[in-house]
């Protein structure tokens, strides 16, 4: 097993390290750390803590300053092993903190794959990220965080604890989130709140033309409609083609936990 190792880093004995990493100058590997094949670790990286446990996968990127693994910043937590568990291809730019997860609930805080966190921005405990997730600079997020496949943020927003943000919607720079983001919208403000369908996200992404009407007009019937909650699902079954997406869209209505951004 190859891998190239600065003199000037420190690696924990309990460290497990694949084939290929690059770890550089004034690095610490501290406590149970895997790192997966091909991970680069510019300079001044610091992953793990004495108590917790961090495995990251393949070919992720770690920048000047990134502090991965880091204890939880919540007064319950006592030292217990909890996790951060990190998948493939990601990249944490200069100076990007993520913490492992409290004892309350799983234990874990998790990024999954092909994610790209910008420099500055803070993904605290038992957060969970999903894949293609696009955080731009000096994001903050609070505990207990989702944010689902495909969802892309502006500059500077912020996130309150225990919020969920669906799967490819785009929160507009400078928001900032206290209530729950429905999947294929576009959000904004302080508070934010949900202004209209991801359009060309979603054609992006490949969507089909009908897909993207049918779902611009349940977003339409949820933030312009001006009825309840039960009445905006009312209104959806009836007039929105049944599909995946609406059913999706329509179970993330019934689900949210900490309410609607409307």
């Amino acid at each position: 097993m190859s891998h190239t190792i600065h003199p000037t880093a420190v690696i924990s004995p309990k460290a497990k390290i694949g084939d290929g990493v690059t770890i550089g100058p004034f690095c610490v590997l501290e406590g149970d750390v895997t790192l997966g094949d091909n991970c680069y670790l510019a300079s001044h990286v610091v992953i793990g803590n004495r108590h917790g446990v961090v495995k990251v996968g393949r070919n992720n990127t770690f920048e000047a300053g990134a502090a991965v693994g880091g204890p939880p910043q919540d007064l319950s937590y006592k030292g217990e092993p909890t996790q951060l568990i990190i998948g493939d291809h990601n990249t944490f730019r200069e100076f990007v903190t993520v913490n492992c997860a409290t004892a309350k609930q799983s234990g874990i805080t998790r990024i999954g794959n092909h994610c790209l966190i910008m420099a500055y921005s803070h993904i605290a405990h038992d957060c969970e990220l999903g894949d293609h997730v696009v955080i731009a600079n000096s994001n903050q997020l609070a505990g207990h965080v989702t944010l689902e496949d495909h969802v892309k943020t502006g500059g500077m927003c912020g996130f309150n604890q225990f919020c969920r943000v669906g799967k490819y919607s785009f929160v507009a720079g400078d928001s900032a989130v206290n209530k729950d983001i429905l999947p294929f919208t576009i959000s904004q403000g302080k508070y934010a709140v949900m202004r209209a369908c991801n359009s060309i996200g979603l054609d992006r992404a490949g969507f089909a033309k009908e897909d993207i009407e049918s779902i611009n007009r349940a977003i339409r019937i949820v933030t312009k409609g001006g009825g309840t909650v039960e009445q905006s699902l009312a209104r959806i079954e009836a007039e929105c083609k049944p599909s995946e997406n609406i059913q999706y869209f329509v179970n993330s209505i019934k689900n949210s936990s900490r309410g609607l951004a409307i």
